[in-house]
């Protein structure tokens, strides 16, 4: 269990409450700006991250939520993400990179990659692109939320 510690320890820059804005784009024209939030706590002692996002819109009612577990597998070296949303669940491997995370996956024609960097002044910067079969890559979601407060001492 040791091992799984440490290695969440790379995942430190996300612990905290976050806030600001989302764009989701569903379609030419279709655009929904949110307010969107982020809390990010360790569980079980820093074996997981608990990640519990929602989006209101501008009459502030809640249009968007999602609930995710990180975890860190030492038998095969990787990180796990699982989200919840709308009555649906994701599985997939989480890519850990310096001050960043990425995630993907397909289902069907449909492929989905997400990328999120701390950008210079340490906002939280995410981008999901979809790709439809062969169509060039359309950004899906647009994110940039300040820390409003570390839950790292």
């Amino acid at each position: 269990m040791e091992a799984e510690r440490e290695a969440m320890k790379r995942l430190d820059f996300l612990v905290g409450k976050w806030s600001g804005r989302a764009l989701v784009l569903r379609g030419p024209g279709e655009a929904i700006e949110l307010r969107q939030s982020e809390e990010v706590h360790y569980k079980l002692d820093g074996l997981v991250l608990l990640v519990e996002g929602a989006g209101c819109n501008a009459e502030g009612q809640i249009v968007f939520q999602a609930l995710a577990i990180i975890s860190y597998d030492d038998t095969t070296s990787t990180y796990r993400f699982r989200a919840y949303s709308d009555g649906h669940y994701l599985d997939t491997e989480l890519i850990v990179r310096p001050r960043g995370f990425g995630w993907g996956y397909t289902f069907g024609p449909v492929m989905v990659n997400n990328t999120m960097q701390l950008d210079d002044n340490n906002d939280w910067v995410e981008v999901t692109e979809t790709i439809i079969e062969s169509s060039p890559p359309r950004q899906s979601v647009q994110m940039k939320l300040h820390q409003l407060e570390s839950y790292i001492d």
